[in-house]
C-alpha cells in the first residue's frame, strides 16, 4: 500500500468545479448496492474535474446524456478525473459497491442486518464519485430502493417527498433536503426498527415531527433519549435563538457504529449506546452522557450543518464550538459543578497527554495525513475549552452578540475558525489578535504564580509567568492570553476582594478575573490587610497547567470555605495530589496527616451537593499522576502511592463513610439529581468501606450486585468486587454476565470492569475474554469495552513483562485490515515510548517497529506509528 501524502492547510486552494444539485438513485443489495448519481456542475476556476473515489466499480459515466468511452477520463484507485468537459453540465455516473464487505464501517455499509452510512471525514468517496470535500455544498435528492420485508424503512436527508412500491417484491422513498450541504453530511439507513414518534413546536411555529428508530425490543429504552431532544431543542431556541429547520428529525440507533454519533443533516445515526437508556441497563452516567451526545448532534444543525468547515484542518470550528453548547446544555439543566469537572479530568487526563505527545496538535492542525486521526481530545475538548475562553473573556451577552453576527455572515456557508473569531472581534469592543494563537500553537501552556506579602506595607505583589513546550514542528512559542479567574480569601475563610488594580475585574461567575497576555508580568495591590489565600483558575478558566504557592493548609481552608464548587473540589485534589507526588518521590506509602482527615470530615458532613462531595473523594488515577513524569516515569511507584492513599482514606474515614452509607437511601427508582448525588456519594463510601473491611462488605456488594432494576447500583458493586478482588467477585460476574447475556451494552460493561482491574492478573483476563462468545473484533463497541479500556489501564497495560504490549499489539494488527480507524485508536498508548524506563521503552518500540512493516499497514497507523518512532529532535523540526 502506497503511503497517503501530507496535506497542509496553506495549500488550500477552491475546487476548480461546484456542485449545485445531487439526485441519487441507490437500489440497496447486501453485495452489489447500484449508485446512480446525477451530478449539477459548475466550474469557478481553471482546471480537470477531479472527483474523488474508493472501493467503487464504475458501470457507466455520461456527459450531457451522452455516454464516455473508458478513454476519455481516467480512473485510479483514488479518483476519477475528466479533462475535456463544459464549463456547466451534468454529470451522470453509475457505481456498484458491496456493502457486507465493507468492515470499516466507513461509506455505505450493511451489518446488524441494516444498511448504514458513516460519510464523515471522508467517507462519501466510497459510494459514489464526487467532490468529497466539506467547502462543496449541494441540495440532495435521493431515491433509496430496497426490499420491503426485510427494509421497511428507508430513511435518509430531509424531508419525505415521494415513496411507493416496486415490482419483485420492493419499494422505493425519495427524500429531499433543501439546505445545501457537504458530501459528509449525506446519510441513508435501510431497516426493520421500532419507531418511537412524537413533535415539537418551536416558537417561530414550525411542527416538526420527531423520530427515533432503534432495534426490534428495544422501543421502551428510547424514552429517554427523545425527551432529551425535546430539552435540547427548547433550550437551543431559549439560550442561542437557534431553531430547527426542517419538517422532522430522525435519529437511528445501530450497534455497529466506529463514533459516538453523527450529526447528518435531519438523520442522526447514533451508536446505541448514547439513545438506549433505562434504569435497568444503564447508569446514571449513561443518562448524563445519552442527553450531552443527543444534544451535541442536535446543535450541530447550526453549528457545523448550516454553517460547515471550508476544510478538515478547520474541524474545530464546529466541534469545539457544539462540545462548549452541549456542556453548557448540561450545566444549565443539571448540576454545572458536576458537569464542569467531568469537563477538567477528560482535559487533564487525556488532553495534556496528548500535547506532550508525538502527535501534539493545535485545534487548527496545520498538517494532515489521515483526516480520521484528528478526530481528538484536542480538537474537541481542547477546542471548547478555547471557545470557552472567548466566553469567559466577552462575558454571556457579548458572546451571544457575538454568536448572532457569526449567523448572520455566514449562513450557508463553509467557512474557517478564522471567521468565526472575526465574528466575535467585530461584535464587541475587543482586540482578539493574540487570543488567535490558540489556534496555531499546540502543546499545553505552564503558568506559575508567586505570591509575596509584605504586612508593614500592606503590599501584595502577585508575580506571575508563562511558558509552553516544544512540541513537534514547533519550538519556539509566543505567550498567549490566559484568562485567569481567582477568588482570594483571608485566613478566616471569608471572601477578600483585592480591587485596587485596573487590571482585575469582576466577572459574572462570582470569580475576579486578571487576564495575563505577556510571557511575564506583575501585579500589586496596596492597602491589603491580610495575606490573602488565593484560588486561582477558578473553573478551570484556562486549559494551562499551573504551579502556585498554595500549601496543604491553604488548600484545607479553600476545601472547607471556597465559594466556587470546582474550587472546593480542585482543592482536595491538590491536597491528594501533593501526596501522592511525595510518596512517589520519597519511595513511601502516602500518609494523610490528622488536619486532612478532619477537613474531608467536615467535606462528608456538610451541606453541600452529594455529587459534589462524591466527587471530591474520587481519587486522582495513575494516569493523571503519569502527567507529571515526561521520562522515566516510576510506574510501581504510582501504583503503591494509588493504592496506599486510598487505603489511607479508607481506614482513617471508616466511620464516617459507615455513618454517611447508612444515611444515604439508594432510592433506586428514581432518576432525579437528587437521587444520582446519593447514589454517587453511597457508592463512594461502599468503594472505601470494602477496601477496609473486605470480608465485612463483601456480602453487602454482592447484594447490591444483584439489585434488580439499577444499573448504577449493579455496575457500581461489579466494579468494587473487581477491583478489590472482594470474596465474591467471581459469583458476582458470573451471575451478571448470565443475567445480561442477551443485553449487548450491558455485556460491554462487563467486559469494561474486567479490562479496567488494576491487579497483576488483568493481562491474563483480558487475553482469555477475546475468546468469549460474546467478544468480536467486528463489534467497535466491544472492541473498546475490552481493549480500548485495558489500554488506558496504564499500570496492567505497561506491565513489566511486555505481555501488555504483545496482546493489544497483535489485536492492532488483526484490525489493521478489518477496521483501520478502530486499530488506529488503540495505537494511542504506544505514542509515548519514550516517557517510560529503557526496559519499557525497547518493548514499545519493537512493538511500533514490527506493526510498521505490516505489509498493508493503513494510513491511519501509518500516520501515528511514522511520528512516535522519529526523534524528538526530527520531531520538533
Amino acid at each position: 500500500m502506497s503511503k497517503k501524502l501530507a496535506k497542509y492547510r496553506s495549500d488550500y486552494r477552491a475546487p476548480a468545479f461546484t456542485i449545485e444539485n445531487v439526485h441519487l438513485n441507490i437500489d440497496l443489495d447486501d453485495h452489489a448496492t447500484r449508485v446512480r448519481s446525477q451530478l449539477q456542475l459548475k466550474r469557478q476556476a481553471p482546471g480537470a474535474l477531479e472527483l474523488d473515489g474508493e472501493h467503487l466499480e464504475l458501470i457507466t459515466l455520461a456527459v450531457d446524456g451522452v455516454l464516455r468511452s473508458a478513454d476519455s477520463y481516467e480512473v485510479t484507485d483514488k479518483q476519477l478525473i475528466l479533462t475535456e468537459i463544459p464549463d456547466e453540465f451534468t454529470l451522470d455516473i453509475v457505481t456498484q459497491i458491496d456493502p457486507s464487505a465493507n468492515s470499516a464501517l466507513e461509506g455505505l455499509y450493511k451489518s446488524g442486518g441494516a444498511f448504514c452510512t458513516q460519510c464523515e471525514a471522508e467517507g462519501f468517496r466510497r459510494i459514489t464519485y464526487y467532490l468529497d470535500r466539506p467547502d462543496v455544498l449541494a441540495v440532495f435528492t435521493t431515491t433509496l430502493s430496497a426490499d420491503s420485508e426485510h427494509f421497511p424503512f428507508l430513511l435518509s436527508n430531509g424531508n419525505l417527498i415521494d415513496e411507493g412500491k416496486q415490482d419483485n417484491g420492493r419499494h422505493y422513498a425519495t427524500w429531499h433536503d433543501p439546505h445545501p450541504k457537504p458530501a459528509y453530511l449525506f446519510a441513508l439507513v435501510a431497516g426493520d426498527f421500532d419507531r418511537l414518534e412524537d413533535h415539537y413546536h418551536t416558537l417561530e411555529g414550525r411542527d416538526v415531527r420527531l423520530e427515533l428508530f432503534v432495534d426490534k425490543g428495544n422501543l421502551s429504552r428510547a424514552n429517554y433519549a427523545m425527551e432529551s431532544l425535546k430539552r435540547a431543542m427548547q433550550w437551543d431556541e431559549e439560550r442561542f435563538d437557534l431553531a430547527y429547520d426542517l419538517d422532522r428529525y430522525m435519529v437511528v440507533a445501530v450497534e455497529f457504529f466506529n463514533m459516538g454519533a453523527m450529526e447528518n443533516k435531519g438523520l442522526n445515526i447514533f451508536n446505541s449506546k448514547y439513545v438506549l437508556a433505562d434504569q435497568a441497563t444503564a447508569t446514571d452516567w449513561d443518562f448524563v452522557h445519552v442527553e450531552s451526545v443527543i444534544g451535541h448532534e442536535y446543535f450541530h444543525n447550526w453549528t457545523g450543518n448550516r454553517i460547515t468547515c471550508r476544510d478538515w484542518f478547520q474541524l474545530s470550528l464546529k466541534e469545539g464550538l457544539t462540545v462548549f453548547r452541549d456542556q453548557e446544555f448540561s450545566s444549565d439543566l443539571g448540576s454545572r459543578a458536576v458537569h464542569r469537572i467531568d469537563a477538567i479530568r477528560v482535559m487533564r487526563s487525556f488532553q495534556f497527554n496528548e500535547d506532550a505527545g508525538p502527535m501534539a496538535h493545535p485545534i487548527r492542525p496545520d498538517k494532515v495525513i489521515e483526516m480520521n486521526n484528528f478526530y481528538t481530545v484536542t480538537v474537541y475538548n481542547k477546542g471548547a475549552e478555547v471557545i470557552r475562553m472567548l466566553h469567559t473573556l466577552l462575558g454571556e451577552q457579548g458572546f451571544q452578540h457575538g454568536m448572532q453576527l457569526y449567523r448572520q455572515r455566514h449562513d450557508g456557508q463553509a467557512v474557517t475558525c478564522e471567521d468565526f473569531v472575526a465574528a466575535m472581534e467585530t461584535a464587541n469592543p475587543v482586540d482578539l489578535q493574540q487570543f488567535r494563537r490558540w489556534y496555531s500553537q499546540a502543546g499545553t501552556p505552564q503558568v506559575r504564580i508567586e505570591q509575596r506579602y509584605d504586612a508593614a506595607q500592606g503590599l501584595l505583589t502577585l508575580t506571575f509567568e508563562q511558558m509552553t513546550p516544544a512540541t513537534p514542528g514547533q519550538t519556539a512559542k509566543a505567550p498567549v492570553v490566559i484568562p485567569l479567574l481567582f477568588s482570594a480569601y483571608t485566613h478566616a475563610g471569608e471572601r477578600l476582594l483585592l480591587t485596587d488594580s485596573a487590571q482585575v475585574n469582576d466577572h459574572e461567575s462570582g470569580s475576579q478575573l486578571y487576564v495575563l497576555s505577556d510571557s511575564s508580568a506583575t501585579l500589586t495591590f496596596t492597602e491589603v490587610e491580610q495575606e490573602p489565600i488565593i484560588a486561582w483558575l477558578e473553573n478551570f478558566s484556562a486549559p494551562v497547567k499551573l504551579q502556585t504557592s498554595v500549601n496543604t493548609e491553604e488548600l484545607e481552608l479553600l476545601l472547607a470555605h471556597g465559594e466556587q464548587e470546582v474550587t472546593r473540589w480542585e482543592a482536595a485534589q491538590q491536597i491528594y495530589l501533593t501526596c501522592l507526588r511525595q510518596a512517589v518521590t520519597n519511595q513511601q506509602p502516602v500518609q494523610l496527616s490528622a488536619s486532612q482527615l478532619r477537613a474531608l470530615t467536615k467535606v462528608l458532613k456538610a451541606p453541600i451537593d452529594n455529587a459534589l462531595k462524591a466527587l471530591i473523594f474520587t481519587l486522582p488515577s495513575a494516569e493523571e499522576l503519569l502527567e507529571y513524569y515526561p521520562e522515566n516515569a516510576p510506574l510501581d511507584a504510582i501504583e503503591r502511592a494509588v493504592k496506599t492513599l486510598a487505603h489511607a482514606l479508607a481506614n482513617g474515614l471508616q466511620e464516617v463513610f459507615a455513618a454517611t452509607f447508612e444515611a444515604l437511601e439508594s432510592q433506586s427508582e428514581q432518576l432525579s439529581g437528587k437521587a444520582m448525588a446519593a447514589r454517587a456519594l453511597r457508592q463512594r463510601c461502599l468503594y472505601f468501606l470494602a477496601l477496609a473491611k473486605p470480608h465485612d462488605y463483601s456480602p453487602v456488594v454482592a447484594q447490591q450486585a444483584l439489585t434488580q432494576g439499577n444499573m448504577t447500583l449493579q455496575q457500581g458493586a461489579l466494579e468494587i468486587a473487581v477491583q478489590h478482588q472482594l470474596p465474591c467477585a467471581e459469583q458476582v460476574l458470573a451471575e451478571f454476565a448470565e443475567q445480561w447475556q442477551e443485553t449487548p451494552l450491558v455485556m460491554d460493561k462487563w467486559f469494561a470492569v474486567q479490562a479496567n482491574a488494576r491487579h497483576p492478573e488483568t493481562v491474563k483476563r483480558v487475553a482469555q475474554l477475546l475468546d468469549h462468545p460474546k467478544f468480536s473484533l467486528r463489534n467497535p463497541n466491544r472492541v473498546y469495552a475490552l481493549l480500548a479500556s485495558f489500554s488506558r489501564n496504564s499500570l496492567r497495560f505497561h506491565q513489566e513483562d511486555g505481555s501488555g504490549y504483545k496482546l493489544l499489539q497483535r489485536i492492532i494488527t488483526q484490525l489493521n485490515t478489518l477496521n483501520p480507524q478502530v486499530a488506529s485508536r488503540l495505537i494511542t498508548p504506544f505514542m509515548q515510548w519514550r516517557r517510560f524506563d529503557t526496559r519499557r521503552q525497547s518493548m514499545l518500540k519493537q512493538s511500533l517497529v514490527e506493526l510498521q512493516q505490516l505489509a498493508d499497514l493503513a494510513p491511519d497507523l501509518d500516520e501515528k506509528i511514522t511520528s512516535a518512532l522519529q526523534s524528538e529532535e526530527t520531531a520538533s523540526q
